[in-house]
């Protein structure tokens, strides 16, 4: 690790970002916020002898074998993670409403992906965003967003936003950069109901929709 904790093929990636300061920005979240993970997860995990049993928000402890429901551990949970995004992070749909929204938005604001998957995905996950009408840079990576969300911020004076599923997320972006706003959303329902707003985020929404009015009522009340 490296600077303010971040992994050095993370900050080669900024050094690529050509943001302009007085232009507000949009940090995305792609799993679940801009791509339909679930849904394609729970076909993957059926296709492969297991199954979601949506007791819970996590993975760990609702991933389960079919042939005997018993639990997937930690460790294997990572591997057929890993080998989930490999297989399907090409074929993965994308969320209703999300290109046609991040458009939008666009007209006011500039957007950047931030999104954790395995590195070597990178490119793949450039290729379906494109392909998705939604070809902003991204920045790949893994682990907590607050710090590489703070320095991502650092070269913007105007509003930024920060939109993402995950409420451990939306608690780093909390402590490392405050001023961000943080809207909450998870794309399926399924999910969504077994999960409350994130006590850091500022916003919960259900939908793309409800997405880009808080954001643009946001920047309205800012004079942007």
């Amino acid at each position: 690790m490296t600077k303010h904790g971040i992994a050095p093929e993370q900050l080669a990636q900024l050094d690529d970002l050509s943001l302009k300061p007085s232009r507000p920005l949009l940090i995305s979240d792609a799993d679940e916020v801009l791509f339909a993970f679930m849904a394609a997860f729970e076909t993957y995990l059926e296709d492969t002898g297991y199954f979601f049993d949506w007791s819970s928000f996590a993975l760990t402890g609702n991933i389960r074998r079919r042939v005997d429901s018993s639990p997937v551990d930690g460790a294997d949970v990572r591997n057929l993670l890993a080998t989930f995004f490999y297989e399907r992070t090409a074929s993965m749909a994308p969320v209703d409403g999300a290109a046609e929204a991040l458009a939008a938005l666009s007209e006011r604001l500039q957007i950047v992906v931030l999104s954790n998957l395995p590195f070597d995905q990178r490119t793949v996950r450039q290729e379906a965003l494109k392909r998705h009408g939604m070809g902003y840079p991204l920045i790949a990576g893994a682990g907590p967003k607050g710090p590489l969300v703070a320095v991502i911020a650092e070269a913007v004076s105007a509003p930024v936003f920060f939109i993402d599923d995950g409420p451990n997320h939306h608690g780093s972006v909390a402590r490392h950069a405050e001023h961000v706003r943080r809207l909450h959303m998870i794309s399926d329902p399924r999910l969504a109901r077994l999960l409350a707003a994130s006590p850091h985020s500022h916003h919960r929404a259900d939908d793309w929709a409800e997405a880009r009015r808080l954001i643009e009522a946001e920047l309205d009340a800012a004079g942007f």
